[in-house]
């Protein structure tokens, strides 16, 4: 097999990269945290771009990069930089001095790498859907993009959550039982991590069941593409509304609570429908249905809420091994993207 060229490439979406790609990324991310020798970058520079708070991508990111003998520069919009504007043709006589047309092309002649962290602001669907911060520094900038979260995808929590689903399975994921179960929330959250997962439990040819509430729905072109990726490795996608359903005999059960696109925009209206609901918490009794199933959330989560203390206090609870494997798959990530 011809080795796996990533020199260059962006990381903006898992779809963008063929199975053999991915493959060839986590194959060295279990080298990485198995060997005990060093990869070295020394000599890059990686500059982390965050408009939004974080911790466990930051550190991890942080963290491997200093592993990997390269330079992490960090910057909080709005904290360390000011913020940036990314309307084209707009009148700049407000709050942001700067746009990002002229701030990716700066960054890209200081960094290796530019890593960017946008959450959706949760008003307008189509405006959110487009991306337009990570997809204006693809546009501008001319050194490699990395997403550490956007609107649409979380692609390095997906490689992060294929990795652990090949160590729960011994590698052998294909036709494994993997539910992504909607769960509650305070507040409405971006589609990033359930999009992702879809896209990971397809690349590694899982059976995904996807066990929402109706007008949960993953967004309609992430599901095609899903369902494409599952069928090319063996694997299938389904939707299940009846929680109980979906977990019986599941091997995986990976919690996380997103938005509603019907109601998207519209939180009152969101949560007067999510009251109606029966409770959708992953509990004790619940995981019982399941073939003693590994429960995985990307954290954080919140306790009693998401799922119960019993749950993520269980052996079977693998989310900081999953935590964990976020600085493996980067550290393969980025050392294939700069050294290959």
């Amino acid at each position: 097999m011809p080795a796996i060229d990533l020199k260059g490439r962006d990381f903006v979406r898992l779809s963008d990269f063929s199975a053999e790609e991915i493959d060839s990324i986590l194959n060295l991310a279990f080298e990485m945290k198995r060997e005990q020798r060093q990869w070295s970058l020394k000599g890059k520079t990686v500059i982390l771009l965050f408009f939004n708070s974080s911790l466990r991508t930051r550190t991890s990111m942080e963290i491997g990069v200093a592993q990997l003998d390269a330079n992490a520069v960090v910057l909080n919009v709005g904290q360390d930089a000011w913020n940036l504007e990314w309307r084209e043709g707009v009148v700049m006589d407000g709050d942001s001095p700067e746009h990002i047309k002229d701030a990716a092309k700066v960054l890209s002649r200081y960094g290796d790498i530019i890593a960017v962290r946008s959450f959706p602001k949760l008003k307008d669907y189509k405006e959110d859907s487009e991306d337009p911060i990570l997809s204006s520094f693809v546009r501008y900038a001319t050194a490699p993009i990395i997403n550490l979260e956007s609107a649409v995808e979380h692609p390095c929590q997906g490689l992060a959550d294929l990795m652990t689903l090949r160590e729960v399975f011994n590698h052998t994921t294909r036709r494994k039982k993997v539910v992504l179960s909607w769960a509650p929330h305070v507040k409405p959250l971006p589609l990033a991590v359930p999009h992702s997962f879809a896209l990971a439990a397809a690349l590694g040819g899982c059976d995904l069941t996807i066990a929402c509430p109706e007008h949960f729905d993953l967004a309609p072109e992430v599901m095609a593409q899903a369902e494409a990726i599952a069928k090319k490795g063996g694997g299938n996608v389904r939707v299940e509304r009846d929680q109980d359903k979906a977990f019986a005999g599941a091997e995986v059960i990976y919690a996380k609570s997103w938005c509603s696109r019907h109601f998207y925009g519209n939180p009152k209206a969101e949560f007067e429908y999510r009251a109606k609901l029966p409770s959708w918490t992953v509990t004790e009794q619940k995981m019982a249905r399941t073939s003693r199933a590994k429960f995985m959330h990307c954290l954080p989560i919140r306790r009693n809420v998401v799922a119960t203390d019993g749950v993520l206090d269980d052996e079977d609870c693998v989310v900081y091994q999953q935590a964990e494997n976020r600085l493996h798959a980067q550290k393969a990530l980025l050392f294939k993207m700069l050294d290959g």
